[in-house]
């Protein structure tokens, strides 16, 4: 265990695909969850003192009884959580958009276990939040479309009823709130309420999750409304920096009181690198908070999100780095990895062959709305090197390797194949699901070593064989990993799989170990 010391933070403090934050303090310890998507298991939940370190302590959906993801695309599954704490009780409220809506887990520990979902009924729209009052009644927040009939796309309304703690239904009453701070506003949505010195503020993103997310805020004296808008509104954006501004499409946030009454919040944002291509996602960033005249100012002094902040005056916290180089020698994955869709087989293995991942060649492709035997963990920097050792022997049309995936349409495979008999080291693009072979190099070698590296938007690939490193490809154009080129909410995984590519066998493929760092 490493004590951090801190007095200035850099962002974002989770780099990489870590969207639509929410936090919770409970006590000196602070909890955070983001969202998933796609990705099982579901909604990672991360520990903190100090709010600079976070240490992933697991996930709150890590069940197929909480999480169907069956065929769902890369964009659908789960969306924007919230996690409160409530009387002894953690509360996480989500949406899955592809199969059920929103429903409610609850957990006495933040590890967990969480329980199974309580499904919502009558609750319509995505980003539910929960807030509890001084009074001890409970409230859920969330966004639909205006009951009226939207007038365009994105004519939303952020909506509340009651929730009865004991049965997990809403009850009474659904309020409309606001409909967001611009004139025309289009997809207010992501709402927390808090409450201050006797108001009821109401935090929302609007404008959308990309060029013009923003953030704003309403009060009222009354939960139930109405509210009326901050004149600063809004509070925050980067819409107005200009596209090659180095943060972008910031929004989406949830506030976090301190024990020593600092205000604190975390939010989504991306960084654009070799045009406006945001390979990494949206990830989580840091911003301090005052409040003046009865309203919150973000980032004082400068209005939008730097990469550099004085950190919270909060005790020095100790977290245990992420080693770059995973063995695969315990017997559970490290917490980083996970998986593409609800697993319904026992696909891999860390104890048949003790020091490996053992993947099992199944007949699901990664161009399939299938769950394939795929590992997989977040790209996080711009620049990176990662490598896998892996000892496979392809029978006809099967494969292995490392993939580059941004979704089942655009990606990058790095591959040792068996094609008519013969064994290859092949490059596949992925793009619009069209594939393209970029490069393929005869090979025969149980044992190889595969390299990816990248420099911004140049993505180079390697291997060896035992017999020397050789290039497969160099400055393959990295742009199509990312959401821009790609469309949808997700950022890229590396991963390594195994598929017969259609074909059923008893073969494996077995992985020594995985490193990643940042850097070339």
């Amino acid at each position: 265990m490493l004590k951090q010391e801190c007095r200035i933070f850099e962002n974002p403090i989770l780099p990489g695909f870590y969207p639509d934050p929410s936090i919770c303090r409970v006590g000196e310890d602070y909890y955070l969850v983001t969202s998933s998507f796609a990705y099982f298991p579901g909604l990672p939940i991360f520990h903190s003192r100090d709010l600079v370190h976070w240490e992933q302590i697991g996930y709150v959906l890590d069940r197929p009884s909480q999480l169907e993801l069956d065929g769902v695309e890369h964009s659908q599954g789960i969306y924007a959580p919230t996690i409160r704490y409530h009387d002894g009780k953690f509360y996480v409220v989500t949406t899955n958009v592809t199969r059920g809506g929103n429903f409610i887990v609850t957990a006495d520990k933040p590890e967990g276990p969480w329980s199974d979902p309580y499904w919502l009924t009558d609750a319509p729209g995505i980003d539910p939040s929960l807030f509890f009052d001084d009074d001890g009644r409970c409230y859920l927040v969330g966004t639909w479309e205006v009951p009226e009939g939207p007038a365009y796309y994105g004519d939303n309304e952020i909506w509340m009823r009651e929730l009865d703690l004991e049965t997990m239904t809403l009850k009474g009453e659904r309020y409309g709130l606001w409909r967001g701070a611009l004139k025309h506003a289009i997809w207010p949505e992501g709402p927390h309420i808090y409450k201050k010195d006797g108001w009821y503020y109401l935090l929302i993103a609007e404008g959308g999750t990309d060029f013009h997310h923003s953030v704003t805020i309403a009060r009222s004296r009354n939960i139930t409304g109405p509210y009326e808008g901050c004149p600063s509104n809004p509070i925050l954006t980067h819409r107005h920096l200009g596209r090659k501004y180095p943060i972008v499409n910031v929004g989406h946030g949830d506030l976090v009181e301190t024990q020593n009454g600092e205000w604190w919040m975390v939010l989504l944002a991306s960084r654009p690198y070799g045009g406006y291509y945001r390979n990494l996602g949206r990830e989580t960033f840091l911003v301090p908070v005052i409040w003046e005249d009865g309203w919150p100012v973000v980032s004082p002094g400068t209005g939008k999100v730097e990469f550099s902040y004085p950190c919270p005056n909060l005790p020095a916290w100790e977290v245990e780095p992420q080693a770059s180089v995973d063995h695969f020698d315990k017997d559970r994955l490290e917490p980083c990895w996970m998986f593409l869709r609800t697993p319904r087989e026992d696909f891999y293995s860390l104890t048949e062959r003790p020091g490996y991942l053992r993947l099992k060649v199944r007949p699901p492709r990664l161009t399939e709305l299938k769950q394939p035997s795929l590992v997989c963990r977040r790209q996080q920097h711009m620049s990176f090197t990662a490598r896998a050792i892996m000892e496979f022997v392809p029978g006809q049309g099967e494969s292995a390797g490392m993939v580059l995936l941004q979704s089942d349409r655009y990606h990058y495979r790095m591959e040792y194949a068996n094609e008519d008999g013969q064994t290859l080291v092949r490059l596949v693009q992925c793009k619009d699901g069209v594939e393209t072979v970029i490069q393929a190099v005869p090979c025969c070698s149980e044992r190889l070593e595969m390299i990816v590296s990248a420099q911004e938007q140049d993505y180079n690939f390697c291997f060896d064989d035992g017999k020397g490193r050789k290039t497969l490809a160099e400055k393959v154009d990295g742009r199509i990993l990312s959401t821009d080129v790609a469309g949808g909410f997700v950022g890229t995984t590396i991963g390594l799989f195994a598929s017969g590519n259609g074909g059923e066998s008893s073969n494996v493929a077995d992985f020594d170990l995985f490193e990643y760092r940042s850097g070339l």
